[in-house]
Protein backbone atom coordinates (compact mmCIF):
# COMPACT_ATOMS: atom_id res chain seq x y z
CA UNK A 1 0.00 0.00 0.00
CA UNK A 2 3.22 2.78 0.71
CA UNK A 3 4.14 2.03 -2.79
CA UNK A 4 0.70 1.99 -4.24
CA UNK A 5 -0.03 5.74 -2.42
CA UNK A 6 3.64 6.69 -4.07
CA UNK A 7 2.47 5.61 -7.32
CA UNK A 8 -0.63 7.09 -7.50
CA UNK A 9 0.87 10.91 -6.07
CA UNK A 10 3.40 10.28 -9.29
CA UNK A 11 0.46 9.94 -10.95
CA UNK A 12 -1.37 12.48 -10.16
CA UNK A 13 1.27 14.93 -9.98
CA UNK A 14 2.03 13.92 -13.86
CA UNK A 15 -1.36 13.21 -15.02
CA UNK A 16 -2.91 16.63 -13.78
CA UNK A 17 -0.60 18.52 -14.81
CA UNK A 18 -0.57 17.27 -18.08
CA UNK A 19 -3.78 16.51 -18.52
CA UNK A 20 -4.71 20.34 -18.54
CA UNK A 21 -2.39 20.88 -21.90
CA UNK A 22 -4.09 17.67 -23.24
CA UNK A 23 -7.60 19.21 -23.14
CA UNK A 24 -6.02 22.67 -24.17
CA UNK A 25 -4.78 21.21 -27.20
CA UNK A 26 -7.76 19.29 -27.94
CA UNK A 27 -5.86 15.73 -27.39
CA UNK A 28 -7.62 14.02 -25.62
CA UNK A 29 -9.20 11.37 -28.07
CA UNK A 30 -4.66 11.48 -28.92
CA UNK A 31 -4.48 10.45 -25.28
CA UNK A 32 -6.81 7.79 -25.23
CA UNK A 33 -5.38 6.57 -28.61
CA UNK A 34 -1.73 6.42 -27.39
CA UNK A 35 -3.08 4.31 -24.57
CA UNK A 36 -4.68 1.81 -26.59
CA UNK A 37 -2.21 1.19 -29.48
CA UNK A 38 0.65 0.13 -26.95
CA UNK A 39 -1.03 -3.03 -25.76
CA UNK A 40 1.41 -4.94 -28.66
CA UNK A 41 4.09 -3.77 -27.09
CA UNK A 42 3.21 -4.72 -23.57
CA UNK A 43 2.06 -8.38 -24.77
CA UNK A 44 5.40 -8.91 -26.24
CA UNK A 45 7.11 -7.82 -23.39
CA UNK A 46 5.29 -10.23 -21.47
CA UNK A 47 5.83 -13.10 -23.95
CA UNK A 48 9.62 -12.37 -23.68
CA UNK A 49 9.93 -11.61 -20.37
CA UNK A 50 10.99 -7.91 -20.64
CA UNK A 51 9.82 -5.00 -18.84
CA UNK A 52 6.71 -3.65 -19.46
CA UNK A 53 7.89 0.09 -19.67
CA UNK A 54 10.26 -1.10 -21.88
CA UNK A 55 7.21 -2.56 -24.57
CA UNK A 56 5.42 -0.16 -23.63
CA UNK A 57 7.85 2.57 -24.83
CA UNK A 58 8.61 0.81 -28.68
CA UNK A 59 4.56 0.40 -29.04
CA UNK A 60 4.21 3.96 -28.56
CA UNK A 61 6.96 4.68 -31.17
CA UNK A 62 5.54 2.07 -33.40
CA UNK A 63 1.99 3.84 -33.30
CA UNK A 64 3.43 7.04 -33.81
CA UNK A 65 5.14 5.79 -36.82
CA UNK A 66 2.54 4.33 -38.20
CA UNK A 67 0.52 7.24 -37.32
CA UNK A 68 2.72 9.47 -39.23
CA UNK A 69 2.84 7.61 -42.37
CA UNK A 70 -0.73 6.99 -42.49
CA UNK A 71 -2.03 10.69 -42.24
CA UNK A 72 0.56 11.46 -45.17
CA UNK A 73 -2.33 9.58 -47.46
CA UNK A 74 -4.00 12.81 -49.16
CA UNK A 75 -7.43 10.29 -49.20
CA UNK A 76 -6.87 9.48 -45.36
CA UNK A 77 -7.38 12.79 -42.92
CA UNK A 78 -5.31 12.48 -39.90
CA UNK A 79 -8.18 11.37 -37.19
CA UNK A 80 -8.69 8.67 -39.52
CA UNK A 81 -5.79 7.42 -40.21
CA UNK A 82 -5.23 7.33 -35.99
CA UNK A 83 -8.73 5.51 -35.78
CA UNK A 84 -7.58 3.12 -38.19
CA UNK A 85 -3.63 2.58 -36.69
CA UNK A 86 -4.88 2.61 -32.84
CA UNK A 87 -7.57 -0.06 -33.60
CA UNK A 88 -5.15 -2.26 -35.68
CA UNK A 89 -2.80 -2.15 -32.80
CA UNK A 90 -5.23 -2.62 -30.65
CA UNK A 91 -6.64 -5.73 -32.35
CA UNK A 92 -2.94 -7.33 -32.97
CA UNK A 93 -2.53 -7.15 -28.86
CA UNK A 94 -5.85 -8.50 -28.29
CA UNK A 95 -4.68 -11.36 -30.36
CA UNK A 96 -1.36 -11.52 -28.84
CA UNK A 97 -2.96 -12.17 -25.54
CA UNK A 98 -4.22 -15.47 -26.93
CA UNK A 99 -0.76 -17.13 -27.02
CA UNK A 100 -0.85 -19.86 -24.60
CA UNK A 101 2.59 -18.83 -24.18
CA UNK A 102 1.09 -15.55 -22.72
CA UNK A 103 1.87 -15.63 -18.91
CA UNK A 104 -0.82 -15.35 -16.48
CA UNK A 105 -1.80 -12.26 -14.95
CA UNK A 106 -3.04 -10.37 -18.51
CA UNK A 107 -5.72 -8.43 -16.50
CA UNK A 108 -2.57 -6.38 -15.38
CA UNK A 109 -1.71 -5.30 -18.85
CA UNK A 110 -5.56 -4.06 -19.38
CA UNK A 111 -6.51 -2.66 -16.07
CA UNK A 112 -2.65 -2.15 -13.90
CA UNK A 113 -1.56 -3.46 -11.00
CA UNK A 114 -1.07 -0.39 -8.52
CA UNK A 115 -0.76 -2.93 -5.45
CA UNK A 116 1.88 -4.41 -7.54
CA UNK A 117 4.53 -1.97 -8.27
CA UNK A 118 7.89 -2.94 -7.15
CA UNK A 119 11.16 0.08 -5.85
CA UNK A 120 12.54 -0.15 -9.42
CA UNK A 121 9.24 1.03 -10.63
CA UNK A 122 8.67 3.63 -8.32
CA UNK A 123 12.17 4.67 -9.40
CA UNK A 124 11.74 4.50 -13.16
CA UNK A 125 8.05 6.67 -12.52
CA UNK A 126 10.03 9.18 -10.41
CA UNK A 127 12.23 9.79 -13.26
CA UNK A 128 9.55 10.17 -15.95
CA UNK A 129 7.68 12.47 -13.85
CA UNK A 130 10.69 14.36 -13.01
CA UNK A 131 11.45 14.99 -17.00
CA UNK A 132 7.26 15.89 -17.53
CA UNK A 133 7.01 18.38 -14.75
CA UNK A 134 10.75 20.11 -15.24
CA UNK A 135 9.34 19.99 -19.44
CA UNK A 136 6.02 21.76 -18.78
CA UNK A 137 8.19 23.89 -16.83
CA UNK A 138 10.53 25.03 -18.81
CA UNK A 139 7.82 24.79 -22.19
CA UNK A 140 5.29 26.69 -20.15
CA UNK A 141 5.48 29.85 -22.00
CA UNK A 142 5.52 28.28 -25.39
CA UNK A 143 3.03 26.50 -24.44
CA UNK A 144 0.47 29.61 -23.85
CA UNK A 145 1.54 30.95 -27.00
CA UNK A 146 0.53 28.27 -30.14
CA UNK A 147 -2.58 27.10 -27.15
CA UNK A 148 -4.04 31.07 -27.47
CA UNK A 149 -2.97 32.10 -31.00
CA UNK A 150 -1.21 29.65 -32.79
CA UNK A 151 -1.18 31.80 -36.28
CA UNK A 152 0.80 34.72 -34.49
CA UNK A 153 3.20 32.48 -32.18
CA UNK A 154 6.27 32.51 -35.30
CA UNK A 155 5.99 36.10 -35.21
CA UNK A 156 6.84 35.81 -30.91
CA UNK A 157 9.76 33.37 -31.95
CA UNK A 158 8.04 29.96 -30.97
CA UNK A 159 7.83 26.92 -33.35
CA UNK A 160 3.67 25.40 -33.37
CA UNK A 161 4.79 22.45 -35.25
CA UNK A 162 7.91 21.63 -32.18
CA UNK A 163 5.45 22.52 -29.35
CA UNK A 164 2.87 20.33 -30.49
CA UNK A 165 5.62 17.41 -30.98
CA UNK A 166 7.33 18.16 -27.69
CA UNK A 167 3.63 18.13 -26.12
CA UNK A 168 2.79 14.53 -27.51
CA UNK A 169 6.25 12.91 -26.17
CA UNK A 170 5.54 14.65 -22.69
CA UNK A 171 2.08 13.06 -23.52
CA UNK A 172 3.60 9.26 -24.42
CA UNK A 173 5.76 9.62 -21.47
CA UNK A 174 3.00 10.30 -18.94
CA UNK A 175 0.74 7.40 -20.45
CA UNK A 176 4.33 4.96 -20.00
CA UNK A 177 3.69 5.99 -16.14
CA UNK A 178 0.52 5.43 -15.55
CA UNK A 179 -0.06 3.05 -17.81
CA UNK A 180 1.59 0.49 -14.91
CA UNK A 181 -0.79 1.76 -12.09
CA UNK A 182 -3.72 1.88 -14.30
CA UNK A 183 -3.03 -0.24 -17.38
CA UNK A 184 -4.14 0.07 -20.81
CA UNK A 185 -7.32 0.50 -20.47
CA UNK A 186 -8.11 2.63 -17.89
CA UNK A 187 -4.88 5.09 -18.35
CA UNK A 188 -6.77 7.84 -19.76
CA UNK A 189 -8.74 9.02 -16.36
CA UNK A 190 -6.03 10.07 -14.57
CA UNK A 191 -5.21 12.50 -17.41
CA UNK A 192 -8.62 13.74 -18.35
CA UNK A 193 -10.83 13.60 -15.47
CA UNK A 194 -8.90 15.71 -13.17
CA UNK A 195 -8.16 18.52 -15.40
CA UNK A 196 -11.39 18.27 -16.90
CA UNK A 197 -12.75 18.96 -13.15
CA UNK A 198 -9.62 21.40 -12.83
CA UNK A 199 -11.02 23.69 -15.53
CA UNK A 200 -14.83 23.63 -14.07
CA UNK A 201 -13.25 25.20 -10.63
CA UNK A 202 -10.75 27.70 -12.39
CA UNK A 203 -9.72 30.22 -14.73
CA UNK A 204 -6.61 30.56 -14.92
CA UNK A 205 -3.94 27.82 -16.42
CA UNK A 206 -1.71 28.39 -13.81
CA UNK A 207 -4.17 28.17 -11.00
CA UNK A 208 -5.61 24.53 -13.12
CA UNK A 209 -2.61 22.97 -12.93
CA UNK A 210 -2.09 22.74 -9.47
CA UNK A 211 -5.89 22.30 -8.86
CA UNK A 212 -6.04 19.46 -11.37
CA UNK A 213 -2.95 17.51 -9.96
CA UNK A 214 -4.54 18.02 -6.30
CA UNK A 215 -7.49 16.60 -7.70
CA UNK A 216 -5.64 13.79 -9.14
CA UNK A 217 -3.83 12.96 -5.81
CA UNK A 218 -6.57 13.08 -3.93
CA UNK A 219 -9.00 11.18 -5.75
CA UNK A 220 -6.51 8.25 -6.71
CA UNK A 221 -5.91 7.83 -2.96
CA UNK A 222 -9.70 7.65 -2.47
CA UNK A 223 -9.92 4.75 -4.95
CA UNK A 224 -7.19 3.20 -3.21
CA UNK A 225 -9.19 3.43 -0.05
CA UNK A 226 -12.40 2.54 -1.53
CA UNK A 227 -10.38 -0.76 -3.36
CA UNK A 228 -9.27 -1.94 0.39
CA UNK A 229 -12.34 -1.60 2.17
CA UNK A 230 -14.93 -2.76 -0.52
CA UNK A 231 -12.66 -5.18 -2.03
CA UNK A 232 -12.96 -3.70 -5.39
CA UNK A 233 -10.15 -3.46 -7.91
CA UNK A 234 -7.61 -0.94 -7.11
CA UNK A 235 -7.29 0.49 -10.89
CA UNK A 236 -10.75 0.74 -11.51
CA UNK A 237 -11.81 1.83 -8.34
CA UNK A 238 -9.02 4.92 -8.83
CA UNK A 239 -10.70 5.88 -12.12
CA UNK A 240 -14.42 5.47 -10.43
CA UNK A 241 -13.50 8.13 -8.20
CA UNK A 242 -11.81 10.08 -10.63
CA UNK A 243 -14.74 10.09 -12.95
CA UNK A 244 -16.90 10.47 -10.37
CA UNK A 245 -14.83 14.01 -8.71
CA UNK A 246 -15.49 15.43 -12.18
CA UNK A 247 -19.41 14.10 -11.86
CA UNK A 248 -19.68 16.53 -8.74
CA UNK A 249 -17.72 19.19 -9.55
CA UNK A 250 -19.80 19.34 -13.03
CA UNK A 251 -23.34 19.30 -10.77
CA UNK A 252 -22.20 21.95 -8.28
CA UNK A 253 -21.12 24.19 -10.95
CA UNK A 254 -24.60 23.52 -12.47
CA UNK A 255 -25.98 24.34 -9.25
CA UNK A 256 -24.29 27.46 -8.32
CA UNK A 257 -25.88 29.59 -11.26
CA UNK A 258 -29.41 27.97 -10.57
CA UNK A 259 -29.25 29.35 -7.02
CA UNK A 260 -28.48 32.71 -8.10
CA UNK A 261 -31.60 33.33 -10.62
CA UNK A 262 -33.29 31.86 -8.19
CA UNK A 263 -32.22 34.71 -5.27
CA UNK A 264 -32.38 37.68 -7.87
CA UNK A 265 -35.55 36.66 -8.40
Amino acid sequence: MRRAFAEVVLLGIAGGALGCWVLFYNLSYSAESLAHSLLPGLVVAALLGLPLLLGGAVGIVVAAVAVAVVARTPAVGRDTAVAVVVTGLFGLGVLLALSPAVPAGLGELLFGDVLGVSDSDLLFAALLVAVVVGALALLHGRLLVVGFDRTSARGLGVAPALVDAALLVLLALAVLVAVQGLGNLLVVAVLIAPAATARLLTRRMGTMLVVAAAVAIVAAMGGLYLSYYAGTAAGASIAGVLVATYLVAAAARGLIPARRRSAAA
